[in-house]
């Protein structure tokens, strides 16, 4: 049966082998990890970590994107109801147009 090892274990493992402070046999023992899984780990992390820093701030999902347009969608419209509200009961004299 296998063994599923949460990302911040995953993680804390491959970045300890990096550092090269433990050994091998120390890290799988401190986390209690196959010694192939610590070593595709961290070869993981070096391929694929770089891509932490090329991220774009803001929203990292289009649902994300969706939800903070919603909203804006929602201020715009509440705000549109309230000026058309204002004016409507506001009589417009002539000349001031």
């Amino acid at each position: 049966m296998r063994k599923v090892h949460s990302k911040e274990i995953k993680f804390k493992a491959a970045l300890e082998a990096l550092k090269g402070d433990l050994t091998i046999a120390q890290i799988v023992s401190k986390y209690q990890v196959a010694e192939s899984c610590l070593h595709k780990w961290k070869k993981q992390l070096l391929e694929e970590g770089k891509e932490i820093f090329s991220a774009k701030r803001g929203p990292q999902t289009p649902q994300d994107e969706m939800e903070k347009l919603y909203a804006v969608i929602g201020k715009l419209k509440t705000e549109n109801d309230f000026l058309e509200k204002a004016l409507s009961s506001t009589p417009i004299k002539r000349g001031s147009l």
